[in-house]
């Protein structure tokens, strides 16, 4: 059940809010300052802070701003009072999730819970989509598309522009037979055959020369005889950071 940090230093009001969030399925834990409330999502890692702005010892916007520069991206919704336009405001800026201000509706807070809950999930899962999209690590090899560097054996293999072209094409297709047309054209942008396939082979074989354990013997971009060449799947991982 996912785990809420409530903070707020009005007992009654807590109460309130406990009652409520445990009829929903949640998880409550709670905290009536701004240093017990950082001690306790770094030791209960809450999967959502309700965070009232005027706190004991550190204020809300404050413990959000300490969240966010040790890179904590736990969602957090403030806790205003009605007039404190200049507390929402900066804390939006600081990075809070959503804000809500008092006197309240307990089923409003319910509802904005979910709605960023789902949201940071959304985005969470985007993220490591994105991430694993564009890094692949072969056995000894990894190819970061973002920053469009190959790694083998944990040293920077020095491609040529065309070269690297040609190995993201590859490795964006992987599985696939692709014949030299196909290559050529997809690479070189040519729209036509003959001799000009000649290159695919040549740009190929250096490419090989500089990726593949054995080159002789290679396990990245096989040859598949009569039709064309492979990029192989059966070691890549996806990277999830």
């Amino acid at each position: 059940m996912p785990k809420i940090l409530v903070v707020d230093d009005e007992p009654a009001l807590v109460t309130l809010l406990e009652y409520n969030l445990k009829k929903q399925g949640f998880t409550v834990l709670t905290a009536s300052d701004g240093n017990s409330a950082l001690e306790t999502i770094n030791n209960e890692q809450p999967d959502l802070v309700l965070l009232d702005v005027m706190l004991p010892g550190k204020s809300g916007v404050e413990v959000t701003s300490e969240l966010r520069m040790n890179k904590n991206r736990v969602p957090v919704i403030l806790v205003t009072a009605l007039d404190d336009d200049v507390d929402k405001i900066l804390g939006l800026e600081i990075g809070a999730d959503d804000y809500i201000t008092k006197p309240f509706n307990p089923r409003e807070v319910i509802a904005r819970i979910r709605s960023v809950m789902r949201r940071y999930d959304m985005g969470h899962e985007q993220d490591k989509a994105s991430n694993a999209a564009n890094i692949l690590k072969l056995k000894h090899l990894i190819i970061d598309f973002d920053k469009m560097v190959v790694l083998k054996d944990g040293q920077v293999v020095k491609l040529t522009p065309k070269e690297y072209e040609l190995l993201a094409y590859m490795s964006e297709r992987k599985g696939r037979v692709l014949d030299r047309e196909t290559i050529l054209h997809g690479v070189w942008g040519f729209e036509f055959a003959g001799p000009d396939t000649r290159m695919v082979d040549m740009h190929l074989s250096h490419l090989r020369e500089k990726i593949e354990e054995n080159p002789k013997e290679p396990q990245i971009i096989t040859t598949v005889r009569g039709f064309g060449y492979r990029f192989e799947t059966p070691t890549i991982v996806l990277e999830d950071q």
